[in-house]
């Protein structure tokens, strides 16, 4: 029989959203219990590329209550962000509860219980805060079984240096993949990049000036002026990059990730690169050869690798119960939290992607999610 464990709320995932739920509920003394399926805080973090640095600013990027230490730089590396986290946890005195991975959350009279491999809990409420891209998406493509080549996700991706000298197909030009041909470019490889629908691009700093803080001022103000003055700035600093296979969007990058969900990207140099052809852009993959990659237009290429850049999903829907109720046209939480009977005391925390910046949202959204837990919170103690 598992191990039975009561608390007054229970939130699932220890990267940033969970730390920040669980850092607000300590402030309030609102008994918790933080669940993290891996051995360590934000563990995707310890996984992810090696030369990754946050796109927002650090004083945007931190969470409640203590801010990153002074010396880190403005745009934060991913070694600092994991240092960061783990002196948050030490400074904080939180105490995750590691190698527990949720296998389900149902509803249970009046609260809830979450199982576990090994254990059960029951809690009056359940934060959700395992990120909306906890599940990597892994195309199939037409032949790819006989490509000879090297195929990977961009979740498996650690450096360039294994494609030195090599030829190298990036499939998506979403953040990662245009930060991936970079590190592919100054390692000697040759990146190509396969782009299926017109994209986005804002340039990460505008005359000196971080574009989340003007995004931040932006955000103020009604959505027609925003997207106006947004798709402006982008024909100055971007143009028009038709000429490099590259289409926009009919929608300047605040509507199309305000209404569409789409995310744009946040150039720190592969617009350049495009530009002077060191990184080449191809069209959509018609099907996989044995050593090469026919495109849409006909042409094929010869590949030493392909590393798939087609970003994740939430898919929190494998694990709470009749979440797919609860959820958008894009996967992702409609709310918060939800009052009804069914879903009262479920929260969702870190599901929303703004262009001000998903670490400062998280922030906020951690801040009202608190704040209306505090109101309905018993301060029961917790009983092991």
């Amino acid at each position: 029989m598992k191990e039975l464990y009561q608390t007054d709320t229970l939130i699932v995932g220890a990267g940033p959203a969970g730390l920040a739920m669980a850092g607000r509920l300590s402030r309030m003394n609102i008994p918790y219990l933080l669940l993290e399926k891996s051995d360590r805080v934000a563990a995707s973090w310890h996984g992810h590329y090696e030369r990754l640095n946050l796109h927002t600013v650090k004083e945007h990027s931190d969470l409640p209550f203590i801010p990153m230490p002074e010396r880190y730089p403005v745009y934060v590396s991913r070694l600092d962000m994991i240092a960061y986290w783990e002196e948050y946890v030490r400074q904080m005195n939180i105490s995750p509860m590691f190698g527990q991975e949720v296998l389900a959350i149902k509803r249970v009279d009046a609260g809830w219980e979450t199982e576990t491999s090994t254990r059960v809990f029951r809690s009056e409420r359940v934060v959700v805060a395992t990120g909306y891209n906890r599940a990597p998406v892994v195309p199939v493509w037409e032949g790819q079984e006989r490509f000879r080549g090297v195929m990977m996700h961009s979740q498996q991706y650690r450096s360039a240096e294994p494609f030195e000298g090599k030829k190298v197909l990036i499939v998506g030009i979403g953040n990662t993949g245009a930060e991936l041909a970079i590190d592919l470019y100054e390692h000697g490889a040759q990146p190509f990049i396969s782009v299926r629908n017109p994209v986005n691009f804002i340039r990460r700093d505008i005359g000196g000036r971080p574009a989340q803080r003007t995004a931040i001022l932006l955000g103020k103000l009604p959505d027609p002026v925003y997207d106006f003055i947004a798709r402006q700035v982008q024909n100055l600093t971007v143009g028009d990059l038709s000429a490099y296979g590259l289409q926009t969007p009919h929608y300047s990058p605040s509507k199309g990730l305000r209404c569409y969900g789409k995310v744009p990207v946040i150039d720190i140099g592969t617009i350049d690169l495009i530009k002077q052809g060191k990184v080449k852009i191809l069209p959509d993959i018609q099907y996989f050869n044995e050593d090469s990659v026919t495109f849409k237009n006909g042409r094929t290429e010869v590949f030493d690798a392909v590393i798939a850049c087609t970003g994740y999903r939430a898919q929190v829907e494998d694990f709470v119960e009749n979440a797919h109720t609860l959820l958008n046209e894009r996967g992702y939480p409609r709310q918060l939290w939800f009052d009804d009977g069914a879903h009262k005391g479920l929260y969702f925390c870190g599901f929303s992607i703004p262009l001000s910046g998903i670490l400062r949202n998280i922030k906020i959204d951690s801040e009202r999610i608190a704040e209306h837990i505090q109101k309905r919170a018993k301060h029961q103690p917790v009983h092991p």
